[in-house]
């Protein structure tokens, strides 16, 4: 059984889509097909069939799915450990970044580069879910997620803790509180996290908590555009505290919410009883070295005018 032909086949099946796979393996839609098509002829059996508009799997496709996602997740630890053979100054290393963190990992990055120059890092910027996924079908060694994970599946480095903070356009009725209780928002429209960022439940789940579900009018998984969205009137949103330092004081209304409070916890993951190779424990070592967890009073630093006292005095509750 040719490795590619499966790799295309796992690829269509997690893609829902030949065209899908297609544009996320650099090849043509024909390629895919005929890859697939020759896998079935050497099973022997058809793997997909489609009804409607809809990809079903059949009986032998879930078998070489589940095993063709083990095969993949071996082959790439194979390939790991031979690289490790040789010295740590060549090789490659891939990181999944969530696209709310990724200012987070810029210092390990520059760190790691220095000392490791000719190490390439892959760097694959995709939502703390999507991330988990990859880290269990062996497609990285290591990624950003957001806490709480399950422990018996991965290991986890912390590297921040940080509250939501409630982002509204100044002048809004929030700015004299020292803090705002969530369910004080559930009238707002809200600038939301994309779906498939871990943010996107985490908030969702803290909003029916407070009583309510929010009214989403938009979603981004950029948190630079969610501001511009509130500065333009679209919603309120709700982003970790070391973004809301970079806003403009004179533009925005920044309060920390509570009851309940809306904890973004961001750590370093791996598989556990995962092989690490000599890269990704280099990685480690250098987000240890740089990345102190526990940065809750980062979003204090900077003018000490930035924000009233007693919102300052509110931050460190």
């Amino acid at each position: 059984m040719e490795l590619r032909s499966l790799r295309y086949f796992v690829e269509v099946v997690k893609q829902k889509s030949f065209t899908g796979a297609a544009e996320k393996m650099f090849v043509t839609q024909p390629t895919i097909s005929k890859m697939v098509k020759s896998l079935e002829d050497e099973i022997g059996s058809p793997l997909l069939l489609r009804e409607s508009r809809q990809m079903v799997l059949t009986d032998a496709g879930q078998i070489v799915y589940q095993r063709g996602l083990e095969v993949l997740a071996a082959h790439a630890q194979l390939e790991a450990e031979l690289n490790d053979l040789g010295k740590l100054g060549r090789g490659t290393l891939t990181i999944g970044i969530p696209p709310m963190g990724g200012s987070l990992f810029t210092p390990a990055i520059a760190t790691f580069k220095k000392r490791y120059p000719k190490v390439e890092l892959k760097l694959f910027e995709r939502g703390s879910k999507a991330i988990e996924a990859a880290l269990i079908d062996g497609e990285m060694e290591l990624g950003g997620v957001l806490q709480p994970v399950d422990l018996a599946t991965f290991d986890v480095l912390p590297i921040s803790r940080q509250l939501l903070w409630l982002v509204a356009p100044k002048g809004s009725r929030w700015d004299s509180l020292v803090d705002v209780p969530l369910a004080d928002l559930a009238p707002e429209p809200f600038v939301f996290y994309g779906e498939s960022l871990a943010l996107s439940d985490l908030v969702l789940n803290a909003c029916r908590e407070a009583g309510f579900t929010p009214a989403i009018v938009g979603r981004s998984g950029h948190w630079d555009f969610m501001a511009a969205l509130v500065q333009a009137g679209v919603g309120i949103a709700l982003l970790p505290a070391p973004y809301c330092r970079r806003l403009d004081v004179n533009a925005f209304t920044c309060r920390p919410v509570v009851a309940p409070e809306i904890h973004w916890d961001m750590a370093v993951g791996w598989r556990r009883n995962g092989y690490l190779s000599n890269a990704a424990r280099a990685w480690l070592e250098v987000v240890r070295q740089t990345l102190p967890a526990n940065l809750g009073d980062d979003f204090l630093q900077g003018p000490a005018d930035r924000f009233p006292a007693r919102v300052r005095n509110a931050a460190t509750r």
